[in-house]
């Protein structure tokens, strides 16, 4: 009851209290991160926005976080993608459909331009994008927040690097001095605002997202091992970061330290590593 999908008919509790209140549990994006996303588009970049959510609810997020010129941001929009399954259904299974008034029309055969379209799958994707850039294999770099929707699918099934943003890297910033607070507002870090003060703290119940400690037979200490997720992250992520906002500023040609089979566990991370997997901790064990 809570949570009906079916957007325009205002049922439920979720949907109708967002469109009345999107102030209330939607923050706008920075102008940094819309600067970083055109200085992209205008290097020869093509931009891409692909979600779960149906074409209506993505219209009222996009207007409200980026503005009702969002769709000028990127070159494709794919609504209703339904993930994972988009990076591991073929065609047959997940064809791309074109939207009239958000609904949904006949299946396509193929992708043959950029636009607006819904449900699909990365391998007709793919061929649009190599037709766009006149390239065999165009590189395809795809930011996520979720492991199981975003990062893992999109490199395991289609290969595509990929950018986690973790928000677990933010409890790593420490809490703010009390000095600090005397200090001007343009000295403070991104990071040392009241907005991020109590939800990024580590558990007290669960500790650490990157390490848990493993308790010692009879008199032995306890081993310090790094967290399933916490390898999966190196395992299936090009990099991570915390926050969109934490890379908007770079330059475009920035490179970034990978994670790799050839570097350490902690390479991938920017800025920096998690404080609970740096060497000046206890040491470290995999399992």
């Amino acid at each position: 009851h809570n949570y009906v999908l079916i957007f325009l008919e205002d049922c439920g509790m979720y949907f109708p209290e967002v469109k009345n209140h999107p102030d209330k549990y939607l923050q706008r994006c920075p102008e940094s991160v819309k600067k970083w996303l055109k200085q992209l588009k205008s290097a020869g970049k093509i931009l891409l926005l692909i979600t779960s959510s149906h074409s209506d609810y993505c219209r009222l997020l996009c207007e409200h976080v980026l503005g009702n010129d969002f769709e000028e941001y990127f070159d494709i929009l794919i609504t209703n993608a339904l993930k994972p399954g988009f990076f591991s259904h073929t065609p047959n299974q997940r064809p791309f459909r074109t939207l009239e008034n958000d609904e949904e029309q006949e299946a396509l055969l193929s992708l043959d331009k950029p636009g607006w379209y819904s449900q699909g799958n990365a391998i007709q994707l793919y061929d649009l994008l190599k037709k766009m850039t006149g390239k065999l294999d165009p590189k395809v770099v795809y930011f996520g927040d979720s492991m199981h929707s975003d990062i893992f699918p999109a490199r395991h099934y289609s290969n595509w690097e990929t950018v986690f943003i973790l928000e677990e890297l933010l409890g790593d910033k420490g809490t703010v001095p009390a000095k600090a607070e005397s200090e001007p507002l343009e000295k403070k870090g991104k990071y040392e605002g009241d907005q991020l003060k109590v939800p990024y703290f580590v558990s007290k119940q669960w500790g650490s997202f990157f390490m848990d400690r493993l308790p010692g037979l009879e008199n032995a200490e306890e081993t310090l091992v790094h967290t399933w997720s916490c390898k999966c992250i190196s395992t299936y992520s090009t990099i991570a970061i915390p926050s969109l906002e934490e890379i908007a500023d770079l330059p475009l040609d920035y490179r970034f330290t990978r994670f790799s089979s050839n570097s350490s566990a902690t390479a991938g991370y920017y800025p920096s590593p998690p404080r609970a997997l740096l060497p000046n901790e206890d040491s470290v064990t995999m399992k």
